[in-house]
């Protein structure tokens, strides 16, 4: 039989072989030629794990920690590898609850007294011992019924009522670790030697589990403190305790009982309250240039253009602008290595322009301020003119809007910087995440069909090069952010399922994009799709994406 092996970096190789074998001895026999260590493999549109037998013809895409299959069976499988490493150190019974990313890692808190830096290394040093043992990742994919008598007899109850409250949930993955069973929903690596590179770290009240970049498979980057987004995301834990929705299944109860609109009403109201904070904080702090970043499908423009309601119930009289009308003309833009315009860099932005105009409408001026074309690559002069009165502020929003570069030429004390994203705190269960990312990838998902004319293919495909860019553009100058803006929403992902669930079913096996269409159709079942969404506030955040919005 030919079996034919590729990877992301064009890398192809045809084999062949008389007898069946695994595609984890193909790997080993080649190991030379791969420079990351391979994972999970690709088969027939599914990923697969490398111990599947291959006994017939077949093309193999392998996949390492770059691929963000790969990455997310990496960060799974670690976080039951710490898992087991922590009821081994503490007890069987100890509760660890697995909460949300933080500084290229995940923070995780321990529900029991005494933990310490001293704790950390124990739980590190079982991890290691396990790993240097090789200890085998054993399980399958499960039905649902196979799963309901898994959890009748072991489950927690967040996992059994996950499956009595969500219909559309049929499959899952039950896996063992040295005696220890635990039910995820994505595909786990071959063996705890393939978690070769991990760090536990005591931070705040809990843990810190970091594990390596898709930029650096090999290797752990610094630790970087990123105490904003911790208390960002504490304060969302705190805001889903008060509305009694921490996973799930919670809040699965509540639209399948028809009992939704108050979640919305005060998902909704919070938003208000903290934008109406902020409008007022502006306003005290005398500020006149407010510049708000983010993210690829953080709400921005929403945000924007809220924030610039309160600032005018607040008596000031804000002037909204977007960065993107500084792009500079298409044929000033710098390229890529690779030949290609690089449109996502600063260096795409006509700073001097930029600044002299900021700069002239605090002084007062009236300033002829431009439209860009995204047409014809060209900026268009004499449509806006506009003046400031004073005291009178700026809202401007863009990726680059935190960078520094962009405004070095505007004074220091007169600007004030957020940063915005949807930071989901609500989780599957106390062991399965919903990370940021994929709701953001949802929003842009339905988004592009709506309002762009793009499917889900395509929005998926595209989904690298965007995350890429928002490593380089956006995430290093969160920390210049005076404040972080929580835009997520608590029932959001009920409400974007009913767009997002067809359009990624229409993606079919033969298609590149099908394994991660599946990987989030396998979490969106998870959930409960919200029957009616007309109780969304139509200035809600949400809306951006859906549609209905009075502020687009």
């Amino acid at each position: 039989m030919k079996i034919t092996l590729r990877t992301a970096n064009n890398f192809e190789k045809v084999i062949e072989r008389e007898t069946p074998c695994t595609a984890e001895e193909l790997v080993r026999e080649l190991k030379g030629d791969f420079p990351y260590q391979i994972l999970l493999c690709r088969k027939d549109g599914r990923p697969e794990s490398l111990r599947t037998v291959l006994d017939h013809d077949c093309t193999v895409e392998l996949l390492d920690l770059r691929n963000p299959t790969g990455n997310m069976a990496y960060q799974v499988s670690l976080t039951f590898l710490y898992i087991k490493a922590v009821h081994d150190v503490l007890g069987p019974n100890t509760r660890v609850i697995i909460s949300n990313s933080l500084s290229k890692g995940l923070f995780t808190q321990i529900r029991t007294g005494g933990i310490d830096d001293n704790t950390a290394g124990k739980i590190a040093s079982r991890m290691n011992a396990l790993i240097r043992a090789d200890a085998p990742f054993t399980g399958k994919r499960v039905n649902r019924s196979e799963l309901e008598e898994f959890l009748n007899r072991f489950g927690r109850k967040d996992q059994t009522d996950l499956l009595n409250s969500s219909s559309d949930l049929k499959e899952a993955y039950l896996y063992t670790l040295d005696g220890e069973t635990e039910v995820f929903y994505h595909m786990l690596v071959p063996s705890a030697g393939y978690l070769k590179w991990f760090e536990v770290r005591r931070y705040k009240n809990g843990m810190l589990l970091r594990f390596p970049h898709q930029s650096s498979p090999d290797m752990i980057l610094p630790f970087e403190d990123q105490k904003q987004l911790y208390e960002a995301f504490s304060d969302a834990y705190h805001w889903d305790k008060i509305m009694r929705v921490e996973y799930a299944a919670d809040l699965n109860k509540m639209i399948n009982k028809n009992e939704y609109s108050d979640l919305v009403l005060l998902s909704e109201a919070l938003h208000e309250k903290k934008i109406a904070e902020i409008a007022e904080e502006i306003k005290r702090l005398g500020k006149r240039i407010v510049l708000v970043a983010g993210p690829s499908s953080s709400g921005k423009t929403s945000f924007a253009k809220r924030l610039c309601i309160q600032l005018r119930v607040s008596g000031m009289r804000p002037l909204y602008m977007g960065t993107d009308d500084y792009f500079l003309e298409r044929w000033q833009t710098p390229l890529l290595e690779n030949g290609e315009k690089d449109f996502e860099s600063i260096r795409a932005m006509d700073i001097n322009l930029f600044t002299q105009q900021m700069n002239d409408l605090l002084a007062g001026k009236k300033v002829d301020l431009p439209v860009f074309d995204f047409k014809t690559g060209s900026k268009t002069f004499g449509i806006r003119f506009e003046s400031l009165e004073p005291g009178q502020p700026v809202v401007l929003e863009g990726i680059h809007s935190l960078n520094p570069a962009l405004t070095n030429g505007i004074a220091a004390d007169l600007k004030y910087r957020i940063y915005i994203s949807p930071l989901t705190q609500l989780n599957i269960d106390e062991h399965n995440r919903v990370p940021t990312t994929d709701g953001r990838l949802l929003r842009r998902m339905v988004r592009d069909y709506q309002f762009r004319g793009y499917d889900a293919k395509h929005t998926i495909h595209a989904w690298p090069s965007v995350r890429a860019g928002e490593e380089q553009n956006v995430f290093p100058y969160d920390i210049n952010a005076d404040i972080f803006f929580n835009s997520h929403c608590l029932y959001e992902l009920t409400a974007l399922k009913k767009y997002a669930k067809p359009l990624l079913e229409e993606i079919t096996p033969e298609d590149d994009e099908y394994m991660e269409a599946q990987r989030m159709l396998d979490f969106l079942a998870c959930f409960s799709e919200m029957p009616d969404d007309s109780i969304i506030p139509n200035n809600s955040l949400v809306r951006e994406f859906i549609g209905g919005s009075v502020l687009m």
